[in-house]
């Protein structure tokens, strides 16, 4: 009997070269279309990220002081314990939707490794968000900045093996160097109403893929601490002219990942964080969207979740379209699970607020390997412009 977390077989036809797969396994255009399979991250092994300019400009003061103390040790097990407890409950929400889940190997993240620059001990794979990309049947391993992160996607390897060995198309970014280069060594975050700077230089393409959503023919991307103007540059170019990238401008002092700032959540309707974002400029191609803005986040309680969380407050907006209408969003965020069903929506409340000290919650801890659903364009035509074929459906 095949295991919930085992490969799964595709249907084949066997020519002359042996058995070739039906289609690809790996399939999602969007980020709301019915949701049938998904990659949800582990906590096993789980280390603080080891100490780095580049993890320190992207975390909360507080939580930049705390891992700087204790970089390269295990997590606490209390931490991990009811982060893992709240984790369970999310994928067994996600089985009872009807949702294949599938999972990265364990590993032992505290092992050290060396490249012939730096060395570095690892961090975790709960947010498989951030080092794979998905577009339509392609699975992307993204060059990312943190070195702790270095070889985290080959955690991943035997879903990807297991994907591409079934028809999917598989990418890997070109790996950074992550040298001193890569890195302002004069950066410090940049104040309210200073010229927004960035960590990053332009010395070589990084980006995360939490970096990008996407809608169809259309992704948006934030610049931010771990994505460079190069990194979106080389997939623009990758992607070619089937696709546009279209820049959101945020505000946050500190950026790192589009998912708390800007979350397309069905066609025409924008989940906006108003902190971040001013919707007055927005890209055109967006012009008749519905913008729906965010909430003001309710209060954490907790004091140690306060001290512990690598998130802002923002996360509230960290949530799973299981299609057009039903969403997973974090139970205590209720001002959240209100607004969403004012507008339309049919929230799923469910529990997952500790593991923000890992990295995120719903959407960061998440990877949507396949939605049903086929590639369409979902935004306005800059104006004074004729359509490409691509946009007449072709």
């Amino acid at each position: 009997m095949q295991t919930p977390d085992a490969p799964a077989s595709a249907p084949s036809v066997t020519t002359a070269g042996g058995p070739e797969p039906l289609g690809s396994p790996v399939s999602s255009h969007n980020e709301w279309d019915p949701l049938e399979e998904i990659i949800v991250g582990r906590l096993e092994g789980a280390t603080i990220p080891s100490a780095h300019p580049v993890v320190s400009c992207n975390v909360p003061p507080w939580a930049a002081r705390w891992q700087g103390l204790s970089a390269g040790f295990r997590y606490p097990r209390m931490l991990v314990e009811r982060a893992q407890q709240e984790l369970d409950g999310f994928i067994a929400l996600l089985r009872s939707l009807g949702v294949t889940v599938r999972r990265p190997d364990a590993v032992d993240h505290k092992q050290r490794f060396a490249t012939p620059h730096w060395s570095s001990r690892g961090f975790c794979n709960a947010c498989p968000r951030d080092v794979l990309l998905v577009i339509g049947d392609e699975i992307i391993e993204t060059p990312g900045a943190w070195p702790c992160r270095y070889f985290e996607t080959g955690t991943y390897r035997a879903l990807i093996k297991d994907y591409f060995r079934r028809g999917a198309r598989w990418t890997a970014a070109p790996k950074p160097q992550l040298t001193d280069e890569l890195f302002d060594a004069d950066f410090r975050t940049p104040r309210d109403g200073e010229p927004m700077r960035y960590i990053l230089t332009e010395f070589e393409p990084v980006f995360d893929a939490a970096d990008f959503v996407r809608a169809g023919r259309d992704l948006f991307v934030t610049r931010s601490n771990v994505t460079n103007r190069m990194g979106i540059d080389w997939l623009r170019r990758h992607l070619g002219p089937g696709y546009r990238i279209h820049e959101i401008e945020s505000r946050c002092r500190t950026p790192m990942h589009i998912d708390t700032t800007f979350l397309p959540l069905a066609p025409g309707k924008v989940l906006v964080n108003p902190e971040y974002v001013d919707v007055d400029r927005l890209p055109d191609v967006l012009s008749s969207w519905d913008v729906l803005i965010a909430p003001e986040p309710d209060p954490i309680d907790e004091r140690l979740l306060r001290l512990t969380s690598m998130c802002g407050r923002w996360l509230s907006m960290n949530i799973l379209m299981v299609d057009e209408k039903r969403v997973i969003a974090e139970r205590n965020h209720t001002n959240t699970l209100r607004a969403l069903e004012r507008w339309g929506f049919e929230p799923i409340p469910c529990d997952l607020q500790h593991y923000a000290p890992f990295g995120g919650s719903f959407h960061c801890a998440t990877l949507d390997v396949r939605r049903r659903g086929t590639l369409e364009t979902y935004v306005d035509r800059p104006a004074g412009r004729h359509a490409g074929p691509w946009e007449n459906g072709s």
